[in-house]
């Protein structure tokens, strides 16, 4: 078995041909046997639609049909985006540091919702502008560039991101957590996910691009703006998804990805928020296609990308809410269905409800 020390050089270095390589694919055998295991539950075979194939897919993942959620985590990624200075929020990077403290606090939004369905919030700096107490110091830089007068991030430090998101799930994996909520905070994030989505989609600005935390029209405009020249500028490989994320990214992205990857590496399945968290699993699967394996999606956000993106990853979400939160919000509201799907898949046999099993050959589908 690869050590972690190893796969931590490899991303570093930025070799994720390498990480991709010892990617283990979902355990078809545990997958077969939770795929029996629902259609020997008294109900109609396959009538929890969605929620059953999440389980398989858990049950895939971690090698095991006997599925179990213990211990959960919500874990969110701090960080600023030197884009602000382009007029494309409300609000400036001491918005950011005040929420990330609240996390530590467990008393953000993605805490005070995920605590119904018991995470803990375990947050995660990796380039805020300003320090916030609690929060677990992984700082790369205080915020990415202005990426209007240069790339947002150098490759070295992109590759150091991805390798903060691998490593914080290898951590949370050894404490034991059975699911990992992606989440961030991060002021001008929507526009870098805005930016990385028109590029890796092959769309126009105007098709990917939101008002984010509420701007004004015109607002609106000196966001697409912004992007139109960051990308004329910096002229991103949509071919190459690390050059696209060191150039119009952030740091809050590249450690999500990062996560996505550690999620497929350590058999941890990692939740897909809302757009940003969903433009950096598509980023993640872009670097190491195998790391969808560990992708559950949660919603299809508000945001105008979102729905494209989980296209193109090739998830299904369960949520339509229009959802657009951000911290993990959206993803904490998928356990709640999975803990009840997963009440059903353990605890309903045909014998308890008195009617005889269905023919799985004649099921509808």
């Amino acid at each position: 078995m690869t050590s972690y020390e190893q796969i931590e050089q490899w991303a570093k270095a930025g070799d994720f041909a390498s990480v991709n390589s010892v990617i283990a694919p979902l355990d078809e055998a545990a997958k077969k046997e939770a795929l029996d295991h629902w259609n020997s539950v008294g109900k109609p075979v396959g009538s929890l639609g969605v929620l059953e194939d999440l389980v398989i897919q858990i049950a895939g993942l971690t090698g095991t049909a006997q599925v179990k959620i213990g211990k959960r985590a919500a874990l969110p990624f701090c960080a600023d985006n030197g884009v602000v200075e382009e007029g494309v929020s409300q609000s400036g990077p001491d918005v950011t540091s005040i929420v990330a403290a609240n996390m530590a606090k467990q008393v953000s939004s993605v805490c005070v919702m995920g605590k119904l369905a018991g995470v803990v919030c375990h947050p995660v700096d990796v380039g805020m502008v300003y320090d916030a107490e609690g929060v677990l110091n992984r700082k790369i830089a205080r915020g990415t560039n202005n990426f209007t007068k240069g790339p947002a991030m150098s490759h070295e430090q992109a590759c150091q991101a991805l390798a903060v998101g691998i490593e914080r799930v290898y951590a949370l994996s050894m404490e034991g957590y059975d699911i990992v909520l992606s989440g961030e905070m991060g002021i001008g994030n929507t526009t870098s996910s805005s930016a990385l989505a028109t590029v890796l989609l092959g769309k126009q600005v105007e098709e990917v691009t939101g008002r984010g935390s509420g701007l004004s029209d015109e607002g609106l405009v000196r966001k697409i703006d912004a992007i139109k020249r960051a990308i004329a500028l910096n002229e991103p490989d949509p071919n190459d998804a690390l050059d696209c994320l060191a150039k119009v990214g952030g740091f809050d992205i590249a450690a999500m990805a990062g996560a996505f990857i550690g999620g497929a590496l350590f058999r941890v399945p990692v939740v897909i928020d809302g757009l940003i968290s969903a433009i950096a699993a598509l980023v993640a699967a872009r670097i190491c296609p195998a790391s969808r394996c560990a992708m559950l999606a949660s919603h299809s956000s508000f945001e105008p990308a979102a729905a494209a993106i989980l296209d193109e990853l090739g998830v299904r979400p369960i949520i339509f809410a229009d959802l657009r939160l951000g911290e993990g919000t959206g993803a904490a509201c998928l356990l709640p269905l999975i803990d009840m799907a997963l009440m059903v898949y353990n605890g309903l046999s045909f014998d308890q409800i008195g009617v005889e099993q269905y023919d799985v050959e004649v099921a509808p589908q």
